[in-house]
């Protein structure tokens, strides 16, 4: 007993010691490179505010190195306006380019207009030049393949005035070049040429050798600054077109993080609150566990340099209430135990066994639907399914090994009073399955009247369409406005909408949407080059004097919509087929398999019926909500399954039959469903309240998948795998029934 009890001291002041190097590293950051920090973790566009912009090769035959050779090109220029830039590669032909940028400080639609050009680079000499001039064909003495990279600086002179100069490096082809025409043209000008436009012209001094060289003459440094932008960029080996972009302004991002944050906060205390009210000593526990939980979040956020995007803080926190659920499976296990006279040693060591399975199998399906998100998702969408896994992935460690070692190592300190973790009493049995067809006539309505919706709205018209498709769905360009006092729909149309019709934009087929409890309003309207962006936001903020930080625009085509459409149906299939499969395996029966799916789309359609009758937004969101539910709706069929599992070895079914053991399963769960869901509930309601509009639908969504699951795990998924058991005999067992 004394050793288990000096056990019991080291492990509790390792985890402590471990414990506050966690915090240490998150507040303060480890080594040189502040490993960790949580004020470093990399910021996505809804977050800090930026550009993003997915441009499509229009050459069918661009080779991979032509490719890879353009997206080096473009991450050198984007490296300019932000450390955190970066260029990838979307499938075959897309090329999308995220920078997080003060929108304060950087115009976005310059940003969009220099980064996009096809750019021809070219060194003329005097004599070449006038043939350029004169419409000739001509040689140029280098290219902007020569170029190895360009850097906008300045100096101070003798007379303590500011220089400022850009200054070139050639590769060591493009420095034999410069050589050969500065030395022919000392005293003479070179022509730097951008796409047929003179933006430089330099006199030579002296023939430049070694590979570098200063282009000197700039009025400030924002032109040394975008000359040197210019030249980096060089030649694009391709031809882009823009598929989409979207800008968003700081002063949003901001906002957006810090609302999230302090709902996140309030919703964990909350759920502190309630465990420790259900569970007692355990609850406290939890709340302990899940500090940690968010600790080890923060830390990995940074260390795998994790971009954090809004829905990925949704995810972060849908995931505190996976590792709720965790905690929830094995305390209620624990409460049984001692209810059935154990004691609380025993009961705290059977708890964690019987909870094992049921809590692995219910996060890995959850994690299938993540893993299906963040290979088909897109922008922000991979970033929730990022933060979701990472959350999923530590709640089973904090659930698993943290709240195991404290309970352990407390209960070895001689705390096993029976009044401190509580005992279950036997649940009285409902009779679930009698309801079944009431439970299936009511969903059967819902997805009836889901379905009909989209008729209903397609012949409003005020709707015209069948669901409310967003630009990523549709096509088109969204503006987002934050005036400086609320508007109203009438206000934005007699106000706001003859500033369109004054620059050419037709203001009779521009959708408009007032956003609750905000002072924004959002227009959508058909494609608007950078062009006219630009001169609408001009006007907009002279006429309604608002900063740039209030203004947010998207930009997709119809193109990258419909992709999207497919892209988001395929997503929910392959997810449901792999779950499916998943299940099939872990239960030895595809029934539990056929009925969690068959379960998991009842509450997508429960979902989808919000989006139809309330006519909410249908984005890309939209794809992450659906995945979402399937992942944690297919977790509440596992409890139920898991239960009907052990309950089914344990019970006489010759005496007792299968209805009994589906009742008694769904009973023994019950209060687990509850407690899981609310706390669940809460976090995503607390968002919801105190989150940005861009998150309002997307919550609400959330919190009637939530209420669907609660629902369908009760009265839905249980009685569902009893009549596929009645009605769809396995293929052993009607050989057996045909011998007899």
């Amino acid at each position: 007993m004394k050793k288990a009890k000096r056990n019991a001291v080291i492990a509790l002041l390792i985890f402590a010691a471990l414990t506050a190097g966690g915090v240490y590293a998150v507040l303060q950051g480890l080594g040189k490179d502040r490993i960790g920090l949580a004020k470093d973790i990399p910021l996505g566009l809804d977050l800090q505010g930026g550009v993003s912009v997915t441009y499509e090769v229009l050459e069918d035959n661009a080779t991979e190195e032509e490719i890879k050779t353009t997206i080096d090109k473009l991450q050198r220029r984007v490296d300019t306006y932000s450390p955190d830039a970066e260029v990838y590669q979307q499938g075959k032909r897309r090329i999308v380019a995220e920078i997080p940028v003060d929108t304060s400080k950087y115009d976005p639609n310059d940003i969009l207009d220099a980064l996009g050009r096809p750019g021809k680079l070219e060194f003329i000499d005097p004599e070449n030049y006038e043939k350029f001039a004169a419409g000739e064909e001509y040689e140029a003495a280098l290219t902007g393949s020569d170029v190895k990279n360009a850097q906008g600086g300045r100096y101070q002179e003798n007379t303590g005035e500011d220089e400022y100069i850009v200054s070139l490096q050639f590769n060591d082809e493009g420095a034999q070049k410069f050589s050969d025409v500065t030395g022919a043209n000392v005293g003479k000008p070179i022509y730097i040429v951008y796409d047929g436009n003179v933006v430089s012209a330099p006199n030579v001094r002296e023939q430049i050798s070694g590979g570098s060289a200063q282009i000197d003459g700039m009025a400030d440094y924002e032109e040394a600054s975008n000359l040197a932008n210019t030249i980096k960029i060089g030649a694009l080996p391709l031809t882009l077109s823009e598929l989409s972009s979207q800008v968003v302004g700081a002063k949003l991002g901001t906002d957006a993080l810090r609302t999230s944050l302090i709902a996140g906060a309030i919703g964990l205390c909350l759920i502190f609150l309630l465990m420790i009210i259900i569970f007692r000593f355990p609850g406290f526990i939890s709340a302990i566990a899940l500090s940690v939980y968010t600790v080890l979040e923060l830390f990995f956020l940074n260390s795998l340099h994790i971009t954090l995007t809004l829905p990925g803080i949704a995810g972060i926190i849908l995931s505190i209430g996976m590792a709720v659920d965790a905690n929830v499976i094995i305390f209620t296990r624990i409460k049984e135990e001692i209810g059935q006279g154990k004691t609380v040693k025993t009961a705290v060591k059977a708890g964690f066994e019987k909870a094992m399975s049921a809590i692995i199998d219910g996060n890995i399906t959850t994690i299938i639907a993540g893993v299906v998100l963040l290979i088909m998702g897109t922008g922000t969408v991979k970033g929730f399914a990022r933060t979701l896994i990472l959350g999923i992935i530590l709640s089973m460690f904090t659930a698993l090994i943290i709240t195991r070692l404290l309970l352990n190592s407390f209960v070895n300190l001689g705390l096993v009073n029976k009044k401190l973790y509580g005992a279950a009493k036997q649940p009285k049995i409902t009779k679930y399955t009698k309801g079944f067809r009431y439970a299936g006539t009511f969903s059967a309505i819902i997805i009836v009247a889901a379905i009909a919706f989209l008729g209903i709205n397609k012949g409003i018209g005020t709707r015209g369409n069948t669901l409310n498709f967003s630009l990523e769905f549709s096509g088109g360009t969204s503006t987002s406005v934050t005036f400086n006092e609320p508007m109203s729909l009438q206000d934005a149309e007699q106000k706001v909408l003859p500033v369109f019709d004054e620059i050419g934009i037709d203001s009779s087929k521009i959708q408009i949407q007032i956003v609750d409890n905000s002072n924004q309003v959002v227009f959508k309207s058909t494609n608007l080059d950078e062009s006219k962006r630009k001169e609408l936001a001009g006007k907009l903020k002279e006429t309604f004097e608002i900063t740039d930080d209030k203004i947010d625009s998207e930009n997709i085509s119809s193109t990258i919509s419909q992709e999207t459409q497919r892209d988001a149906i395929l997503a929910v299939v392959i997810a449901s087929i792999l779950m499916l499969i998943y299940i099939a395996i872990r239960f030895n029966d595809v029934r539990f398999g056929a009925s969690a799916v068959l379960a998991l789309i009842h509450d997508v359609m429960f979902v989808f019926f919000a989006y139809a009758a309330l006519y909410l937004t249908v984005g890309g969101t939209f794809i992450a909500c659906m995945l979402t539910i399937v992942g944690y709706s297919i977790n509440s069929s596992i409890i139920i399954f898991d239960r009907i599992r052990e309950n089914l070895k344990s019970m006489n079914i010759e005496k007792v039959g299968y209805d009994e053991i589906v009742n008694t399963s769904i009973s023994q769960t019950f209060t687990r469903n509850i407690y899981t869901n609310l706390t669940t509930f809460m976090t995503i309601f607390m968002l919801n309240i105190l989150g940005v509009a861009s998150l309002k639908e997307f919550t609400f969504t959330l919190m009637v998948g939530v209420v669907a699951g609660t629902y369908s795990s009760i009265c839905i998924t249980g009685p569902l795998w009893l009549w596929l058991r009645k009605h769809v005999v396995k293929k052993e067992a009607a050989v057996e029934t045909a011998k007899k």
